[in-house]
């Protein structure tokens, strides 16, 4: 059955071989085992990988960080309409009241605490641009929250590309991913 699974793995033929994966930015263990074997064997036998972005960079990291922020000065309470910023701030309250229960014996074993873990998510939310904040609030689920603590697909490709010390690079800058979701206007998000 492994065999008859899309890959989403193109072949690029030229000595060596290139591939060509697409990935999905949800946990690994969600979709690992769905992951046909030529797709992993192409990773295996890469000497050299690059993904969407670098996820294992720590300026990657801070400039994704800092594109979401809304210009200096501003507050989503300033730029969103006063309903839905008293229903989102509503909704962020009862996450965080849920979350401690939402969490796993796993997650707690770890050390994870709810209240940090809702702070690494939700943390400046109020200075974030409404896109960011969407998408903040999209992964605030039951099932999401179960699944923090595991790398998305994206970024356990990447740290085992590390530990097997293929070279890496990125094909996208933070920039070009963020400057078009920084561009729609408030009725697009």
């Amino acid at each position: 059955q492994q065999n008859e699974l899309n890959s989403f793995l193109w072949t690029i033929k030229r000595d060596p071989p290139s591939y060509f994966f697409g990935t999905i930015h949800v946990p690994y263990t969600r979709v690992w085992d769905f992951i046909p074997e030529n797709s992993k064997k192409a990773f295996q036998q890469s000497h050299i990988v690059y993904f969407e972005l670098d996820l294992t960079d720590p300026y990657t990291i801070s400039a994704l960080t800092s594109c979401q922020l809304l210009p200096q000065g501003k507050n989503l309470q300033d730029v969103l309409p006063h309903d839905i910023y008293r229903r989102l701030k509503r909704h962020l309250e009862y996450v965080k009241l849920m979350m401690p229960s939402w969490m796993t014996p796993d997650q707690r074993g770890k050390g994870l605490y709810a209240d940090y873990l809702f702070n690494a998510i939700a943390g400046n939310w109020e200075r974030k641009r409404p896109v960011w904040v969407m998408l903040m609030v999209n992964s605030l689920t039951e099932v999401d929250i179960k699944s923090r603590g595991v790398p998305v697909l994206d970024l356990f490709l990447a740290q085992e590309a590390e530990r097997l010390r293929k070279q890496t690079g990125a094909v996208e800058k933070v920039e070009e991913q963020c400057h078009p979701l920084n561009g729609l206007n408030f009725s697009q998000v």
